[in-house]
């Protein structure tokens, strides 16, 4: 049986991609931890391939707490070493240490919000923007809605959250749905 039609980055002899690609990504999240979750990890991502980051995601997971905000928030400087001495995460110092104050900031603007989901929501006036690029130059890597967000969170302090960095995140999480027009993701 042929495997239908997916977007042209998913490497088809990456099953654990493959999976991403058909499970997650361009799936609109509303779960506050999972939308930390994919905060962090695409800072993380930042100058390296989104598979290497995929592959270490357990690695992530184990080092910060399931990604619960409100304890990787209270991570104390020896935790954060730890991490870095023994994490299975990119050992980069800024990126594991921005992984607490970005925690921090993310709880202010839950409590500022009610939630993360409604911050994040409304720089894409809480619906998908749906896209259908024809190729992968059809792509942007920014838009005004990521500049947007990217802006304000840094305002708020956090880092690793560059325009790019967050339209990667609002396709991961759904806020944008890149998928191309022949794949088969563009019809659900």
């Amino acid at each position: 049986m042929e495997s239908p039609k997916r977007c042209a980055w998913v490497p088809l002899d990456k099953p654990d991609y493959v999976a991403y690609h058909d499970d997650e990504w361009g799936i609109p999240v509303h779960d506050d931890r999972l939308l930390f979750e994919m905060l962090i990890l695409e800072g993380a991502q930042a100058g390296l391939s989104w598979y290497t980051i995929l592959r270490r995601r357990d690695g992530y997971r184990a080092a910060f707490r399931n990604f619960d905000p409100a304890k990787v928030a209270r991570m104390t400087d020896t935790q954060l070493e730890r991490v870095l001495a023994t994490g299975n995460v990119i050992r980069n110092r800024l990126k594991v240490f921005a992984t607490r104050t970005n925690a921090r900031v993310f709880l202010a603007i839950q409590k500022e919000f009610g939630s993360f989901d409604a911050y994040v929501w409304r720089f894409v006036g809480g619906k998908p923007l749906r896209r259908r690029p024809r190729t992968m130059k059809d792509v942007p890597v920014s838009t005004p809605e990521s500049d947007a967000l990217s802006k304000d969170l840094k305002k708020r302090g956090m880092s690793f959250v560059g325009s790019t960095i967050i339209y990667a995140y609002m396709q991961a999480t759904g806020l944008v749905d890149d998928h191309s027009a022949d794949c088969f993701k563009a019809r659900s």
